[in-house]
């Protein structure tokens, strides 16, 4: 069975003089990593917000009397 063996750690971060494609396409992949979970979030509480604003608008729509040029919603529609 053949092994991988370098006889420095500067032959280890070379990588046979591949390391900046190694290194670099591991780096890539570790901020890739870090930054989805951290814009799923962000983009969650926006989500969250502009819902709430809607809401909020709507709840304002509906507290007064219906206009007369927009349709009332039948039982089912929520």
């Amino acid at each position: 069975m053949m092994g991988i063996y370098w006889n420095s750690f500067a032959e280890f971060l070379a990588m046979g003089h591949h390391g900046i494609y190694v290194w670099g396409a591991a780096g890539v992949m570790a901020l890739a990593m870090i930054l989805e979970p951290l814009l799923l979030v962000r983009g969650q509480r926006a989500l969250v917000a502009r819902l709430q604003s809607q809401f909020r608008a709507e709840s304002r729509d509906n507290s007064g009397e219906r206009s007369a040029d927009r349709p009332v919603p039948f039982e089912g529609q929520h």
